[in-house]
């Protein structure tokens, strides 16, 4: 299929044309009953650009790559409308912090409408950072470079990495300045405008249908749970209260899927709000998240949340359970009795540990035996991970080397050891925080010899589940400072190395390393908000 042109491809509009939505008359913030979305356009700005551009999944799309100005780019920016598309905003509440809000919806995103894909798939694309709309609040919808750049990076990163997530197509410069409160400390300052067009099969989350139960509009929670199950679901049946469950049921497997994914990275996404949860199990808004460096439970790269850590890493997989049953209260309105919505929640649970320990072995290159001995010999791996200071995706590919190598040269381990946890700690050696992690090592290597499997291929399996790269925060701070300044080479060379995270790449070995001693406290590196 040859590829065309983004403004001159054929938009379908499901959701548009589906389901009651308004006509928006205006962009002014406001209550929005009985309606599923608003029908309004991008708000033009002074110069788009293109800055970045993801080859795959234009080549997916069967979309060309545009050059730096042009009606394509035009349209990235939200400057040009073309005759098949249907722009709105989607309407939703949520959850935030555990809070009820109320009304928010799409404040600064707006879908275009759907493009069909080289394989016969349907997405969506969203812009984010298009314009006020009348979800906005007090918001001018728009969004900086810097938060724009680590969504556009973070979300191809997750995809090459193999987590469930949404996508993005393209960065583009705006030419225009945004004001922006970093950390809303009374510190507001100018910065450059961009825009990410954002891709996904449909960005419906939780809180689209906690809107319907709060507004008590049945009808349009029924229409919406039978248009997303019609069309993203369809293996499950003509929508029923039968088919309802199911659909529960799937919902609570895909999230304990996505959740176990972030988990085996170290991936905290900072902000997990009902309404930043996707319908369909994708990881969805990407804001203050981060990367653990030193494997910390307790950790969260948002400073909204440094009073309850209520987002950290090691609460994620019970924030996602928590949000799930959210989503249970608003799905009971549509089948006889919500106890049939519990084994949903069963599911998630019994998914997700199954899913993180099956990562797990394969991260430590065994192969399950005892199902009972191998939870016990994870658990107690996490456990010294915590106390341990180490970089966590470092730790996991100085692994995959040492331990096959180890097979055959038992008499090397103690060295060994002590070598791999020099390379990925964060605090000096000799230091008694380690004993438990050194002490793992040893009982681990046993086990690891029971394995029928070569040498050779126990380490190709390790290097192939243990990535070399992820998304750091010290260097997507360094591609922001770069582009910023108008040079884009590190935030090209960057999203080529996330596209192949588990080759060594020996020529860009400096964007696997720790996390320097002047980013501990830097603000980007260390400490993020939800402000961009």
């Amino acid at each position: 299929m040859s590829s065309q042109h983004l403004h001159e491809a054929d938009f379908t509009n499901t959701l548009v044309d589906e389901l009651r939505g308004e006509v928006a008359p205006d962009a002014r913030p406001r209550q929005v009953p009985g309606y599923t979305y608003s029908r309004i356009n991008p708000t033009p700005v002074a110069d788009p650009h293109l800055l970045a551009w993801s080859s795959d999944l234009g080549q997916l799309l069967g979309l060309a790559q545009p050059a730096e100005r042009g009606p394509s780019v035009d349209v990235l920016a939200g400057n040009l409308v073309t005759g098949t598309m249907k722009p709105f905003a989607a309407r939703y509440a949520g959850h935030q912090f555990g809070n009820w809000a109320g009304q928010l919806g799409d404040g600064r995103a707006i879908s275009l409408g759907e493009l069909k894909a080289t394989d016969g798939s349907s997405w969506e694309l969203q812009l984010k950072g298009a314009g006020p709309t009348p979800y906005s609040r007090r918001a001018d919808g728009r969004a900086v470079l810097r938060s724009s750049i680590r969504e556009f990076l973070c979300s191809e990163a997750m995809h090459y990495l193999g987590v469930p997530t949404t996508r993005a197509l393209s960065l583009a410069g705006t030419g225009d300045v945004v004001v922006r409160d970093m950390f809303y400390d009374g510190n507001p300052k100018a910065e450059p405008g961009a825009i990410v067009c954002r891709v996904a099969p449909t960005f419906v989350r939780f809180g689209n249908f906690q809107m319907m139960v709060a507004a008590g509009e049945l009808d349009n929670l029924r229409a919406l749970a039978d248009y997303v199950i019609t069309h993203f679901y369809p293996e499950l049946g003509t929508p029923s209260a039968e088919v309802y469950v199911k659909w529960y049921e799937e919902i609570c497997r895909r999230t304990a899927l996505m959740v176990a994914h972030w988990m085996s990275v170290g991936f905290v996404h900072g902000v997990m709000n009902t309404d930043n949860m996707s319908i369909l199990g994708l990881t969805i808004d990407y804001g203050p998240y981060g990367w653990l460096e030193p494997y910390d439970l307790a950790w969260t790269p948002n400073t909204t949340d440094f009073g309850h850590r209520r987002y950290a890493f090691g609460q994620q997989p019970q924030v996602a359970l928590w949000n799930l049953a959210r989503l249970a209260e608003a799905l009971a309105l549509l089948i006889p009795d919500i106890e049939q919505l519990r084994p949903g929640l069963d599911l998630y649970r019994a998914t997700f540990e199954r899913t993180r320990q099956g990562i797990l072995l394969k991260k430590l290159g065994l192969t399950p035996d005892s199902a009972e001995a191998d939870s016990k010999l994870i658990q107690s791996l996490l456990d010294a991970l915590a106390t341990s200071e180490v970089d966590m995706t470092i730790f996991f590919r100085q692994l995959s080397h040492t331990a096959p190598a180890l097979l055959a040269a038992p008499e090397q381990e103690q060295d060994r050891f002590q070598e791999l946890l020099a390379a990925a700690s964060y605090t000096p050696l000799p230091n008694p925080a380690h004993t438990p992690l050194l002490d793992w090592l040893h009982r681990y290597l046993p086990r690891l010899r029971q394995e029928s499997s070569t040498p050779e291929a126990i380490k190709a399996r390790m290097l192939a589940a243990n990535p070399k790269y992820v998304l750091r925060n010290y260097i997507a701070q360094k591609a922001i400072e770069a582009a910023e300044k108008g040079d884009l080479t590190y935030l090209h060379t960057l999203l080529e190395v996330l596209k192949k995270p588990f080759d060594e790449q020996p020529e860009h070995e400096e964007l696997a390393a720790k996390r320097p001693d002047w980013a501990w406290d830097m603000p980007g590196c260390a400490t993020l908000s939800c402000s961009s």
